[in-house]
């Protein structure tokens, strides 16, 4: 089974910006598009930053900044000052932009975009080759990836033993699942499991478990709770 890729889940056709754009027709380009950012380009064709919602809302905020008592400047970094002053008074998309871009290779899958897009906090990651822009990664399309079907390299299906198989596998990597006492049996991709179960928790995930495992069409619990003598052997 081949994992989605960013290239599988990226929207190529992106609308860009060059650095000497105002910021005016910046805030009128996302909202006449309904996107929440736009990539900036320079004249190589390299991406240098990209100007979001945010860098749009704390310019405007920006505009009713005070200035700061002498006191409090005495204990603040004149570098961060004068850069919040730039991206809070700029006029261009270059002095707004943010220009700690996050951005992924078109190899890269889904559940590692996933995971950076948890990580920083983020909507939306730049799909890059070479510092060139290629696409871009939205949590939207994450979401078409979750429903979307798995990719099959053999084209065929998988037999019921080999779905056993790679259950009885994603089993024993969890420390909270005791297959001594619980047994499973697939037959046309439904897999059932049988046995006895400690907790309604641990059923729960067992059948999540075997959700994710592919070519699984449902699954059935005819587990029954865990009787009294055994827990002395556990």
């Amino acid at each position: 089974m081949t994992p989605l890729t960013a290239l599988d889940l990226m929207t190529a056709d992106v609308v860009t910006v060059p650095p000497a754009t105002p910021v005016i027709a910046v805030a009128r380009l996302l909202a006449e598009r309904g996107i929440s950012a736009v990539p900036v380009v320079d004249k190589g064709g390299k991406v240098v930053g990209v100007v979001t919602e945010a860098d749009l809302i704390r310019r405007l905020a920006g505009e009713e900044d005070q200035p700061q008592g002498w006191l409090r400047s005495l204990f603040s970094d004149p570098g961060e000052q004068a850069e919040r002053y730039a991206r809070t008074h700029g006029s261009t998309a270059e002095e707004i932009m943010t220009t700690d871009l996050v951005s992924v290779s078109g190899s890269d899958t889904a559940a590692h975009i996933a995971h950076l897009m948890e990580e920083k906090g983020i909507r939306r990651v730049l799909v890059l080759e070479d510092g060139r822009l290629r696409g871009i990664v939205s949590r939207a399309d994450l979401l078409r990836a979750l429903v979307a079907p798995p990719k099959n390299e053999a084209g065929g299906e998988l037999s019921d033993e080999r779905i056993r198989q790679a259950v009885l596998a994603a089993m024993r990597k969890q420390p909270w699942i005791d297959s001594f006492y619980t047994l499973v049996e697939v037959k046309d991709g439904i897999v059932e499991f049988h046995g006895f179960m400690t907790t309604d928790q641990v059923k729960r995930g067992l059948k999540v478990l075997a959700e994710q495992v592919p070519g699984v069409r449902g699954v059935v619990d005819s587990t029954q709770p865990m009787p009294p003598y055994l827990y002395g052997g556990m």
